[in-house]
């Protein structure tokens, strides 16, 4: 019986918690020791970050669960909202597939600020990809993939405090209820609730570090687990109300909205959510099952920036039919299905509406063949027809080989297909004076064409021993070319002197990004750990004043961690110590030559260094607190906004930040836990 339930249980994890087929390899082979997990025996390359890998930062968000792994960039988006945004292979999230438990989440509206939607209590781990995902989740995957998976309610402990404060005035709370309702049947509830109450401005420009801010962000969670039909299903309730307020230390909305006498700006958003899964593993046949995945969603948005009105709600429904099965034996597996994708946009910009609908359907099949070895392979395409992007085929390829004991090579090449919303993925444009223009007016989305390109990626990994202690190195490259994008142009001088401009355009010429990657990691001694990472990004794209850099993106960065804790002393007691250091070399930044020279910036940034660092003491298995700082080293850009004595002036730009603004931050926090 024992068995029955443990393939079952397989089974199930296969249907519903894996973004392609290999995850279940991860399961059977990855140690549970490290907080950054990678297997040799995973086809694709992928790092799974676990929950202890989240406990070394503050972590309040998913937009900040990234510190401390050198796949993944994050940088500030902005000057005035304090939103953290994430790059891969150098490429912003829209090129990414965000996924919640295997379902989209991050895309359309919520594109600028819907990392910070999801705390970072919630999470149990996250699966990262690099390079084309799986066919499984859709076709807009182009630089890679990140998955999150939820706490289950399952397995989960009754209760859960974790309480944060930091220096900035950030202030967080967030409370885990789980119950056990039937043998069946288990529950789950999240409460989160985050402000920011005071105001700051340490830099002294009479602006706001970050904002204002409230957030109440409610799940409950149902899980039905049955072993012995083989009948598994969650359903998701949610809802948030996040609200943002920034500008100038002076702005009262409700005195100063729409008029000229301070600038400021709120961003004040609602979501509900409802997704739910049901699974089947069939009880003769535990390789073999099918899951049926639904999600609606409602996300509304309303915001100024200024005198810029930005509005959009945008009320999807997704849904997924995935069968999966063997060919002759397991070493051949697919998957099949048919997805279907419905959005609504009612979007307005200033007084323009660009409301309009989207829907897809597509069918999809990928084939994996692993000889439980040295190779595996997995091969997958998709067919999609959609009301703007016409009928395409997105095929993707993943290959790994074991050339000897410890090494692993990989290859992997896919294409994807994507429509730009370039409104709701440019947003920090909105804070400055620039004006939009869109010089394409033919296609099928805001009369701009589809995005489309192809990414090719080759990684090497090997482990070894340096004087009897574990290490391993490794490097990847990858390659994207675009064949048609949507440019985002903030270099080309407009035809009217004084006057500021960001252009909207198909793209004419070449457009690629080739990332590098070399990693050194090393245990020096038990419990002390090293990880480091250098990375060189060539990004170029054909403007219509020539070729360039793609702006605000360091050519070369390196990354190092060091992680050490003691021996587990009775009844739990630890110390757990953390530093991240990273370098950022100098950025193309955009265009400012014909502004005064009071508001001009250098053609590149400076390169600058940030460091963050965690202590934490565990008294005992169920309470611990942790104090931290980050940016320790005081760094704050120079000229973070620009024109800040007319910020309703032709010069005004709080768009261009390419380090911290605030400064130092410390913070601490405590956990408590009821088992």
């Amino acid at each position: 019986m024992k068995k029955q339930i443990s393939m079952l249980l397989l089974g199930l994890l296969f249907a519903f918690n894996s973004y392609s087929q290999d995850t279940l390899q991860a399961v059977k082979v990855i140690s549970k020791s490290k907080g950054l997990q990678k297997s040799s025996k995973i086809t694709a390359n992928t790092t799974l970050v676990t929950s202890k890998e989240l406990l070394k930062a503050a972590c309040c968000n998913l937009a900040e669960s990234f510190e401390t792994n050198p796949s993944i960039d994050v940088n500030f988006s902005d000057a005035l909202t304090g939103t953290k945004q994430i790059k891969m292979l150098g490429l912003t999230s829209p090129y990414l597939m965000i996924a919640e438990e295997n379902i989209p989440s991050v895309r359309g509206a919520s594109q600028a600020y819907g990392l910070s939607f999801t705390p970072g209590t919630w999470i149990e781990s996250i699966q990262i990809t690099k390079g084309a995902g799986s066919v499984v989740n859709g076709y807009e995957s182009i630089s890679g993939q990140i998955n999150t998976e939820l706490i289950k309610p399952i397995g989960n402990i009754p209760f859960f405090l974790n309480a944060y404060g930091s220096t900035d005035s950030r202030f967080e709370l967030n409370t885990h209820f789980n119950a056990k309702i039937s043998n069946k049947w288990s529950s789950a509830l999240f409460v989160h609730g985050n402000t920011r109450i005071a105001k700051n401005d340490m830099n002294d420009d009479g602006f706001l570090d970050s904002p204002l801010a409230k957030q109440i962000n409610i799940l409950n969670r149902y899980q039905y687990y049955n072993a012995e039909t083989g009948w598994v299903s969650f359903i998701n309730l949610r809802y948030m109300n996040d609200k943002k307020q920034t500008g100038e230390i002076d702005f009262d909305p409700d005195v100063d909205r729409g008029t000229t006498n301070f600038w400021g700006s709120e961003i004040n958003t609602e979501r509900f959510d409802v997704s739910s899964k049901v699974g089947y593993v069939f009880k003769e046949m535990p390789y073999q099952s099918i899951g049926f995945q639904n999600a609606f969603n409602s996300h509304n948005q309303e915001s100024y920036f200024g005198l810029n009105q930005y509005n959009i709600k945008q009320t999807s429904f997704y849904s997924n039919l995935i069968f999966n099965s063997i060919i002759s034996n397991t070493m051949h597996k697919f998957a099949t299905g048919l997805n279907f994708t419905y959005d609504k946009y009612q979007e307005f910009v200033h007084v323009n509406d660009y409301s309009r609908i989207d829907n897809s359907i597509g069918a999809f099949f990928e084939y994996t063949y692993d000889n439980d070895s040295n190779f595996s392979l997995i091969a997958g395409g998709r067919v999609d027809n959609h009301n703007r992007l016409g009928m395409f085929i997105t095929p993707r390829l993943h290959i790994r080989y074991n050339p000897w004991e410890k090494g692993v090579l990989r290859v992997s090449a896919g294409r994807g297909k994507r429509s730009a919303n370039i409104f709701a993925e440019n947003q920090p444009l909105f804070a400055s004076a620039r004006t939009f223009d869109i010089l394409d007016t033919n296609g099928k989305i805001y009369g701009l064409d589809p995005e489309i390109a192809w990414n090719y990626g080759l990684s090497f990994n090997q482990k070894f021993t340096i004087f009897g202690r574990n290490a391993d190195a490794g490097f990847d490259f990858y390659k994207t070319d675009f064949t048609k994008q949507v440019v985002v142009d903030l270099y080309t001088a407009p035809a009217t002197p004084g006057m500021h401009q960001v252009l909207f355009y198909n793209l004419n010429g070449k457009s690629y990004a080739n990332s590098l990657q070399l990693d050194f990691n090393l245990e020096f001694v038990k419990h002390l750990d090293l990880r480091t990472a250098y990375k060189y990004y060539d990004i170029q794209t054909d403007y219509l004043s020539g070729r360039s850099e793609r702006p605000l993106q360091a050519k070369h960065r390196f990354f190092a961690n060091l992680g050490f804790e003691t021996h587990i002393a009775e009844k739990g007691k630890q110390w757990k110590f953390d530093f991240t250091y990273n370098w950022m070399g100098d950025q193309k930044l955009p265009e400012t030559a014909s502004n005064p020279i009071e508001d001009r910036l250098p053609e590149y940034s400076p390169s600058f260094s940030l460091m963050n660092a965690q202590i934490t003491r565990t008294f005992s298995s169920v309470f611990e607190v942790y104090v931290g700082g980050e940016n320790i080293g005081n760094y704050k850009q120079e000229k973070a906004i620009l024109g800040t004595e007319n910020p309703f002036g032709p010069t005004f730009d709080a768009s261009i930040a390419y380090a911290p603004v605030f400064g130092q931050m410390y913070y601490a926090g405590l956990r408590f836990k009821i088992k």
